[in-house]
């Protein structure tokens, strides 16, 4: 299999999400997770740090959360250091909020759902603590000394919330420096999945793990920007349309020039896309929708609310 080469400044941009009530998720997004309202209108609001936006959030009330099928997993939202994945844990404890927090050695992170049940990461990147090996079996990780972990061990949160003072506020947004670090996907098929996302988008493969019907690709070497499972099943359904989860997600690379590459072996692969807002939308082999954009496109802004889907 030869496949493409994406740049490797490439990286994951915004992420839309349909909820099922707008307001409810304001709340969750600002107040618990710690983003900043960019701009909203009656049923869609845009969410980030400052800077372009990283969630759209679009409301369809009548919408439901469907089981089994394919779609978003979870996005994962890298924080700049500890001291501010230790802010994002602190305001997650005051409020009782159920999350996760887990070392997988290379990263730390932690695991909640948002009220209409999408996956979220934090996370922050920890690679002087070690890095994670994977093979064509399973997953694990390797710490700087030597010593082997299961990449998914228990968080030591008392040391991590002992980088906060009395006086820190919690209150206050994620740093500016926040993005979306990466974002993981339920498939039908890993090796189809894997396919399309390598020879065609472009991502290097950092491993396929079969034992945990599991595959991380990405760009310029990093751990990953798109994670793949099979966790709903083998062959599991691309997401009904009147779905609460993921819209859509973007890809975003520096230029037209490193652009027109992936969209030229889309189309000689028959795979079809079309002029969006934020950029070039398409569709992976399981109805996940992508838009391919630019860092250009990507730093102007937000896309219309009237044209998110």
């Amino acid at each position: 299999m030869i496949a493409g080469t994406i740049h490797p400044a490439t990286h994951i941009g915004t992420v839309a999400l349909t909820v099922a009530n707008l307001e409810r998720s304001l709340a969750f997004y600002q107040n618990l997770i710690g983003l900043r309202l960019h701009q909203r209108t009656a049923q869609t609001a845009h969410l980030g740090v400052g800077g372009p936006d990283l969630l759209i959030l679009h409301e369809q009330p009548t919408y439901r959360r469907y089981r089994g099928v394919c779609g978003l997993y979870h996005v994962a939202i890298l924080v700049p250091n500890r001291y501010e994945l230790a802010r994002a844990l602190a305001r997650l404890f005051r409020a009782r909020y159920p999350n996760a927090p887990t070392d997988h050695i290379m990263t730390k992170a932690t695991y909640l759902d948002d009220p209409d049940g999408n996956g979220i990461e934090i996370y922050c990147e920890s690679p002087e603590d070690g890095v994670f090996v994977m093979n064509d079996d399973i997953f694990f990780a390797r710490r700087a000394d030597g010593s082997l972990s299961n990449g998914r061990e228990p968080l030591d949160v008392a040391a991590l919330l002992r980088l906060l003072a009395p006086t820190d506020d919690l209150a206050a947004p994620m740093a500016a420096t926040t993005s979306i670090g990466h974002i993981h996907l339920h498939v039908a098929d890993i090796d189809v999945a894997v396919d399309f996302y390598h020879r065609l988008i472009g991502f290097d493969i950092q491993g396929v793990m079969r034992r945990f019907q599991m595959a991380m690709v990405s760009a310029g070497g990093y751990h990953h920007h798109i994670g793949l499972n099979t966790w709903q099943g083998e062959g599991a359904p691309s997401a009904p349309p009147d779905a609460l989860g993921l819209q859509w997600f973007s890809i975003v690379v520096p230029d037209q020039n490193a652009l027109a590459p992936i969209l030229d072996r889309l189309r000689n692969a028959g795979i079809t896309s079309e002029a969006h807002p934020a950029g070039w939308l398409l569709h992976d082999p399981f109805h996940n929708r992508i838009v391919l954009t630019t860092r250009e496109q990507f730093l102007a802004g937000a896309s219309p609310s009237s044209n998110l889907t």
